[in-house]
């Protein structure tokens, strides 16, 4: 793995050098586009709007528009704007994790001690884990600044940004159901197979199939063998057969 960030945590008056790496990989088919010609590769290109030439990376900068201009902005800039939060994630507050929503999770990664680090890492590791809470802190990656949660992952410390509160969208535009009345039978039964089919959580249990599934069509169109195609169409549970749908899969 290849370390994208380094810096250090800030625990306390405590600096944690460390480093840090994607704690996932994309397990997605890597498949190319292709013109269904001559299935030559597409490729894009950065070019300029005005001239229609290609711009090497070396000349490409990022500019932010103001009125009738832009105004461009260098690396020294980026770094210039929070210095401290390019180089150091600063646990500002400690929560428990149940007191966090899913839904402001976005992306893991792993987080290593660098060389004198070790004593310190280890501390903040045990003591959330017996605390059972996540530091709260800050920083600046690719130009960026994000919300983090730190917590302890098996014997390692995890990083996982969060999403901002105003990335959050409102439910207002959704057409939810509000005043529909459920039988009491509905509710006991709906309960009862969810008590049924009620098991711990256990993620090694689970894999991709999708992809198992669309390499074995990718290696019969290889062979010259027409793949069969499984057609499905989902019934529609009506609100007057919901009570003898829940019956039929209590068994």
């Amino acid at each position: 793995m290849r370390a994208i960030w380094t810096g250090a945590i800030g625990f306390g008056l405590v600096n944690i050098p460390i480093k840090i790496y994607s704690a996932t990989e994309n397990a997605a088919l890597d498949l190319d586009m292709l013109d269904r010609n001559d299935l030559s590769n597409i490729k894009f290109k950065r070019v300029n709007e005005q001239t229609g030439k290609e711009v090497k990376w070396d000349n490409i900068v990022k500019g932010y528009f103001i009125k009738d201009h832009y105004v461009v902005l260098e690396d020294a800039d980026f770094e210039d704007a929070s210095p401290e939060k390019t180089k150091l994630i600063n646990l500002h507050a400690f929560v428990k994790l149940m007191d966090v929503d899913s839904i402001y999770f976005e992306t893991p990664y792993y987080l290593e001690p660098q060389k004198g680090g070790e004593k310190a890492y280890q501390l903040l590791l045990k003591a959330l884990e017996k605390t059972k809470m996540a530091g709260l802190g800050s920083f600046v990656m690719r130009n960026v600044e994000h919300l983090a949660l730190i917590k302890p992952y098996q014997n390692a410390l995890v990083l996982n940004k969060i999403r901002y509160q105003q990335e959050i969208r409102a439910l207002d535009e959704l057409k939810l159901p509000t005043a529909i009345k459920i039988q009491k039978a509905e509710m006991d039964m709906a309960t009862q197979l969810i008590e049924q089919h009620s098991t711990s959580f256990d993620i090694s249990s689970y894999k991709n199939e999708y992809m198992d599934e669309l390499l074995k069509i990718i290696k019969q169109k290889d062979k010259g063998k027409r793949p069969t195609i499984r057609k499905m169409k989902i019934e529609h549970t009506k609100a007057d057969d919901l009570l003898a749908k829940l019956k039929a899969s209590l068994g």
